[in-house]
């Protein structure tokens, strides 16, 4: 993963998907910002996604995430 290269996880407290995307991300040591839905309502008229770098992913999807942290 390029050092420029941030990642921001969209979630909710209810999100199974939020909750396995954050811990696939800790068990590979990818540093991402969480930004809850439930914790802070000005996030919720952001895209709910993960986004790395330019390409936004939706749901858990492990191909996509690694591809775009190769970029």
């Amino acid at each position: 993963m390029s050092t420029a290269t941030q990642v921001i996880v969209y979630s909710s407290n209810t999100c199974t998907y939020c909750k396995q995307l954050k811990q696939y991300l800790n068990e590979q040591s990818i540093a991402f910002e969480e930004r809850n839905i439930d914790t802070n309502d000005a996030f919720i008229d952001e895209l709910q996604a993960t986004v790395i770098g330019d390409t936004r992913i939706l749901g858990m999807n492990t191909t996509r995430i690694q591809k775009a942290l190769a970029q």
